[in-house]
């Protein structure tokens, strides 16, 4: 069984090349940019095994490359899934398609034993 231990959001976009990709990379980084995981030193884990899922938001889900994303994490187990959000923007004046992406990046952890994270029930 896994918990949750983290969950970030993030936006990006690309202006001009209607890029999925790179809209969604962009993202990501958005969503882990101000992010640190200090517990795992604190609690000597090591960042293996956390498992990190992340869900791409975009107007055309298979034209993002899911595979080529999983290296923009920088630790953990990572599964990357595009599927239907994100807003595609049409310029009027000249029918350029503006691209926008959101990411949701969350961090999952096995049980532990010596410690634990708090149920919010309790």
């Amino acid at each position: 069984m896994t918990q949750r231990i983290i969950i970030e959001m993030g936006m990006g976009n690309d202006l001009h090349g209607q890029d999925y990709t790179k809209a969604a990379a962009r993202a990501i980084e958005d969503a882990i940019r101000h992010s640190s995981l200090p517990l795992f030193g604190a609690v000597g884990l090591a960042h293996d095994v956390m498992e990190v899922r992340v869900t791409i938001g975009v107007q055309t889900p298979e034209a993002v490359n899911c595979d080529a994303l999983i290296g923009a994490l920088p630790r953990g187990r990572v599964s990357v899934v595009a599927v239907h959000g994100g807003l595609d923007i049409i310029n009027p004046n000249t029918g350029e398609v503006t691209v926008v992406a959101t990411a949701a990046v969350e961090a999952f952890l096995p049980e532990q034993t010596g410690w634990r994270l708090c149920d919010p029930t309790d």
